[in-house]
């Protein structure tokens, strides 16, 4: 099947849906290991094939008064125990090119955030880590532009790559999720990601946080798994509102079980 590879025992692209969950970014330990704990416990119960996910930094703020993380070298030590402790593969953000040989040593994933999907030096970098790779559409891309940011992976050697729908610019302070683009990213042989909490994003919304529709999570997520997605991205948070960043996207912790319940073909 194209596209398909696997990271650790999870086989990604093979027609068995993937969660990617975890809090946006890492906080503290104690709040990272309490997601981990459940997300675990969840894995187990479901028999999901699990990968977790959190920033060690967010370097795409807004405001300069918005909480950017704990800084790579505490945020991966954290990660790294979580990976230890839990058993997850671990996806996480790089930023630059020299970022990724840290968070190459720690992740099993790493990530291209959304606005730097263009950055070429980043791309390279990443595709020569020998880690898969999961890239964020930027929100001012059109699905079938994946292809050409995809192709310098490729080049580089790196297939393994996926590929993930955030949402679409729609005016200054929306998003909208057209679902054409599932099947047109498919279509172009890579696995296929839905991120159900960044899509329902309102981006800075006059102010220097973003603002969000967390009640569209669940039947959002479940359309796209209706149109044949081969993974779900979720950021979960046991209390949003009180949350460093993402306080109005990330689904609540309590709120996980029911979302597997609704959108995953248990059984």
């Amino acid at each position: 099947m194209a596209g398909t590879f696997k990271v650790n025992d999870i086989e990604i692209g093979a027609g068995r849906l993937v969660l990617i969950a975890g809090p946006c970014v890492v906080e503290n330990k104690d709040i990272t290991a309490r997601v981990a704990n459940q997300l675990s416990k969840l894995r187990d119960k479901y028999r999901l094939q699990l990968i977790f996910k959190s920033s060690y930094t967010k370097a795409n703020r807004t405001s300069g008064k918005s909480f950017a993380g704990l800084g790579i070298d505490e945020g991966l030590r954290i990660l790294q125990a979580v990976k230890s402790d839990f058993g997850f593969p671990l996806l996480t953000d790089v930023h630059s090119p020299a970022e990724v040989a840290s968070a190459s040593e720690v992740a099993d994933i790493l990530q291209i955030p959304a606005f730097l999907s263009r950055q070429t030096d980043l791309a390279l970098a990443v595709a020569k880590s020998g880690r898969a790779v999961n890239i964020k559409k930027g929100q001012f891309l059109a699905p079938e532009d994946m292809k050409h940011i995809a192709g310098k992976f490729e080049a580089a050697g790196n297939h393994r790559i996926m590929l993930t729908e955030r949402g679409a610019c729609f005016g200054y302070h929306n998003l909208v999720v057209d679902f054409r683009s599932f099947i047109i990213m498919k279509n172009l042989g890579y696995p296929v990601i839905y991120d159900a909490t960044h899509s329902i994003q309102l981006p800075s919304g006059g102010g220097f946080a973003s603002g969000g529709n967390p009640e569209f999570i669940i039947p959002l997520a479940k359309a796209a798994v209706a149109c044949g997605i081969d993974g779900l991205f979720i950021e979960t948070h046991p209390d949003p509102a009180s949350a460093l960043s993402d306080t109005q996207c990330q689904l609540p912790l309590n709120e996980m079980e029911k979302l597997i319940q609704s959108v995953w073909p248990l059984g």
